[in-house]
This record gives C-alpha cells, sequence and structure tokens, in this order.
C-alpha cells in the first residue's frame, strides 16, 4: 500500500483538509478524499479526522492508498442489438443505460462484455478493457456504435474518425424553442474545475470542439434537433447545448429543468453511422431506430 505524507504549511491553516489535499494533488477529488476518509486511511498527527477539519500548521498527514485492483473484461450474453456484422466490423444500437467498457464503478454489464460474448476476435489496441472499442456513446445515450474485430479494421477505422471522413449523426430532444433553423456551435471544451465528473466549455486545457445542428421540429417548450459532430470531445452536445441554453431533455448532468419528460430517459440518440469499410472500401451508413420511450415523447409533444 502507497503512502503519502504531507505537511501543513501556514499558508494552508484554517483550510478545510478536503480542500487542502485536492489543491495538494490533482489525482485527488473531493469525492476521493472522502472516500478515503471514510475507509480510515486518512490520518492527521495520527488521528482520523473530518472531512471539514480546519488543518492547523505542522499538521502531520498520512494518505494511505490502497492498492488498485486489476480489472478484467469478461463474456456475458447480453443479447445485443446487431445492425451489421462481417469479419471486419459490428455495428450495434446501444441501449439507454449501457457503458462501453468496464472501468471503476461499471465493472461489468457493459458493451465490451457483450462483444466478448457474442465474437470470437476483437481489435487488441485499446487493450484488454477496450478490445474492439474505436469511439464511445454515452451511457444514457442510445443508438449505432462500431466495434472492430480486428486491428486492420481498427486502424482504418480510427484514421477515418480522426480525419472526419467517419461521420456520425445524432437526433435530441432539448429544453426550448430554437429560434434559428440551423447553426454551427464551435466552442472548446475542457474538463469542469468544479467537477470533474462534467465537462465544459473553457478556455483552459480545452480542446477544439465543433457541432453543427439543425431544427427538425418545433413543439411547446421543446424542440426536436438534429447534429452532425465536426469533433468527438466527451459529451460534446450535452455540453454545448447546454451552452447556448437549450440543454438536452433528460440529461442528469447538464439539464436543470425538471419536467415530467425529462423522467423517461435521456433524449439523445446516434441515429446514424457513415463509413468506408476497411477492406472493401465500400461507404457504408447505418442507422438505428428511435427507442420507443423517445418515440412516445415526441407523441406527446405533437399532443400538446
Amino acid at each position: 500500500m502507497e503512502k503519502i505524507n504531507y505537511i501543513i504549511e501556514e499558508n494552508e491553516v484554517g483550510n478545510r483538509l478536503d480542500k487542502v489535499l485536492c489543491a495538494r494533488s490533482e489525482d485527488f477529488s473531493r469525492a476521493r478524499i472522502q472516500q478515503l476518509l471514510d475507509q480510515g486511511l486518512i490520518h492527521v498527527n495520527d488521528e482520523i479526522k473530518k472531512n471539514n477539519y480546519k488543518v492547523r500548521c505542522g499538521d502531520e498527514v498520512e494518505i494511505e492508498i490502497p492498492e488498485v485492483k486489476e480489472l478484467e473484461a469478461f463474456p456475458q450474453d447480453l443479447n445485443l442489438d446487431i445492425i451489421y456484422e462481417d469479419e471486419d466490423i459490428i455495428v450495434i444500437n446501444k441501449p439507454k443505460g449501457m457503458v462501453v467498457h468496464p472501468g471503476a464503478g461499471n465493472p461489468d454489464h457493459t458493451l465490451v462484455n457483450g462483444l466478448l460474448y457474442h465474437c470470437k476476435d476483437l481489435s487488441g489496441i485499446n487493450g484488454v478493457l477496450r478490445p474492439g472499442i474505436v469511439h464511445r456513446i454515452d451511457k444514457d445515450t442510445t443508438g449505432c456504435i462500431v466495434a472492430c474485430k480486428n486491428d486492420m479494421a481498427h486502424e482504418a477505422i480510427s484514421k477515418q474518425l480522426s480525419n472526419k471522413t467517419c461521420t456520425r449523426d445524432y437526433i435530441a430532444i432539448v429544453h426550448g424553442e430554437l429560434p434559428h433553423e440551423y447553426g454551427t456551435i464551435d466552442a472548446p471544451i475542457g474538463r469542469d474545475s468544479r467537477d470533474r465528473q462534467k465537462m465544459t466549455v473553457t478556455d483552459k486545457n480545452a480542446r477544439d470542439a465543433v457541432t453543427h445542428f439543425r431544427v427538425e421540429e418545433r413543439f411547446k417548450g421543446f424542440t426536436l434537433v438534429s447534429f452532425k459532430l465536426e469533433t468527438g470531445r466527451t459529451h460534446q452536445i450535452r455540453v454545448h447545448m447546454q451552452y447556448i441554453g437549450f440543454p438536452i431533455v433528460g440529461d442528469p448532468k447538464y439539464s436543470l429543468r425538471n419536467t415530467r419528460q425529462d423522467t423517461q430517459g435521456q433524449a439523445l440518440h446516434a441515429q446514424s453511422l457513415t463509413l468506408v469499410h476497411p477492406r472493401t472500401h465500400e461507404t457504408m451508413t447505418f442507422e438505428a431506430p428511435l427507442p420507443d420511450y423517445f418515440k412516445a415523447l415526441i407523441e406527446e409533444m405533437r399532443g400538446y
């Protein structure tokens, strides 16, 4: 077990313990500090303190970091909704609530677990926890995602994603009535400094992000919008729509609205994916039908 030791300095006196430790290291979020405190792994002068303990000059802080257990991805029969499959690629219609690959808090029932059960081989470029995965969509976003069965296909699709010849189209219901028929949001996205689980439009440690949108239908207080991504940043559509004041209906992170529609799930769907097949070089477009809850929302809004 790794141990980290700090001596509280004069300029830190009077601050909360969790705040001081977060400032000392970018590796610690406040939630992680609280977790370690709850486990009795942080001591101040050999005593366990609460996260709101006000530190004193000369306090000796010791943090014990438990060894990280290696995650393993294993096959699970998840009855994947397969749109297309051949010897090189497989295109899935991902359901709401499914995480793409295993990670902290999501060790199983991910898309990778389902792929390992269904496929004999997957590309190994992204390691044992992300076999076959060349791009991701969010846990609560539904629709098209492609995985690769060999490294040749993986490299080819990755290159297409990089040079923007692999295109992804999304559709969403947003809060508010968008006044423009179409437009482009060009705003860099980076990690939110106040919440490490969120992204935000910022000029600090950010990457370029470009989203094109078009209004498909307007309802009373809501709009059905289609999107084409020019870049593929984490939570890109969700962050950009919040940024311009029209957050995605049902978005648990970026929509602060509270309507009956929000209880039915995040209304964001990857409706189509176009790529050049890595072996045949044929341009192929795959489409995923809207999930039932999404179609029901549209009909409900039309009824207004």
